[in-house]
């Protein structure tokens, strides 16, 4: 395995611990604040919206630099603020600390996923890409419960503050792992990176991709509270159970990899209609431990199997221009993220319960499938009488 696969996962670890640390101290932080939870939760959503803002803007800037002085740069201001958030002296210092941190989120993942790609042969790209955001799944398995453990014993605080220090490591191993360019490599043109977009399947990918992730996160965000209010964990169980859902994420990272490289459509059409049954169970069956347990881990598994093909994907049908197009995927993960955060708020706030959002979930999810199904019927259709773009398309 490359070496520099080593280095975007490290980065990628460090990112998903700020994006999703938040889960577990999402209480603590409302009560410190003096605000409510769903009040709180607006620093999930303000960060994905953030994300979405650096991948779409920030990305055409620095997609001219050479690869490693990007992430480099990226990773430095996702530092920045981190440091901010741990010394935020109030609610909207804190919500401005995130939003600088997560500018570098969508450009980060963008220009890593290429490059994580093309560090491998064309038959194993899911499996890298899986590799670098196996650091977000690293980062649930050990980062978010023990940094859930460390906001509970010192302050959420501590957290930003120990998140910084990772920042700062990652920075280390980007700059003594990842390769550098070639000098008189040819770098993108912003036209040709836009042209992507004229293909319908790029838009087809990027609405399953919100729709799938919204599901997922939309219900995952709000976990802490279900788990402590309505199934009956103490609140120092949550760090273990952070850890399981962790589990699930790897694994399920791993192994969405390595099936999407062997059949792209059909692992998405799995994961996502199973991912779908596990929200409507776990709605049902809040009341039980065990279940809880049991579902959580299996959010996690299918939620996050799905995003190596997700990424594929977006990659299969934008070749010519895949930074952009990339980058824009990243933000539809956190398009995702906040309309599910915000609407499951919602659904809260109106007096459904905790449980609601994995009802929200749910229905994002299967909405994501239908989105698939209409794309594999595109794509079969637009195979009758071929079309140039996607003469290199696979299924």
């Amino acid at each position: 395995m490359p070496l520099g696969l080593i280095a975007l996962a490290l980065g990628g670890f460090g990112i998903g611990l700020t994006e999703f640390v938040i889960a577990g101290l999402l209480s603590s932080v409302a009560d410190d604040m003096d605000v409510s939870v769903p009040t709180a939760g607006y620093l999930i959503s303000g960060y994905a919206l953030a994300v979405v803002v650096g991948a779409l803007a920030l990305t055409p800037i620095v997609n001219r630099w050479e690869p490693k002085r990007a992430l480099q740069v990226l990773m430095v201001l996702f530092t920045v603020g981190n440091i901010a958030s741990a010394l935020a002296p109030g609610y909207a210092a804190l919500l401005g600390g995130r939003v600088l941190a997560a500018l570098a989120h969508g450009a980060f993942f963008g220009i890593g996923s290429v490059l994580a790609a093309s560090l491998v042969a064309p038959e194993k790209k899911a499996g890298a890409i899986s590799i670098m955001f196996g650091g977000l799944t690293m980062a649930n398995v050990l980062g978010v419960p023990l940094g859930t453990f460390i906001g509970q014993q010192w302050g959420w605080r501590a957290t930003f503050a120990v998140i910084s220090v990772v920042g700062v490591i990652a920075l280390a191993g980007i700059t003594a792992l990842v390769p550098a360019a070639a000098a008189d490599a040819p770098r993108p043109r912003l036209r040709s990176e836009l042209a992507a977009f004229s293909n319908r399947q790029v838009w087809y990918s990027l609405g399953m991709t919100v729709l799938v992730f919204g599901g997922m996160f939309g219900a995952f965000m709000y976990i802490e509270p279900l788990l402590t209010r309505v199934t009956g964990f103490d609140e120092g169980a949550v760090p273990w159970l952070l850890v399981l859902f962790g589990v699930g994420l790897f694994v399920g990272n791993l192994l969405g990899g390595r099936w999407a490289d062997r059949a792209l459509t059909r692992t998405l059409v799995t994961l996502t209609l199973s991912l779908g049954v596990v929200l409507v169970a776990f709605a049902l069956l809040t009341d039980s431990k065990v279940a809880s347990v049991a579902l959580l881990m299996a959010m996690g598994f299918f939620g996050f199997g799905t995003v190596p093909g997700l990424q594929m994907r977006v990659l299969d049908h934008a070749s010519a221009a895949p930074t952009m197009a990339s980058s824009a995927n990243i933000a539809a993960f956190n398009v995702g993220n906040f309309l599910g955060v915000w609407i499951s708020g919602l659904a809260i706030t109106a007096g459904f319960g905790w449980g609601s959002p994995l009802w929200v979930g749910s229905v994002f999810a299967f909405l994501g499938l239908a989105v698939l199904g209409l794309a594999v019927r595109s794509e079969r259709a637009t195979r009758r009488t071929p079309a140039p773009e996607l003469a290199t398309a696979r299924a």
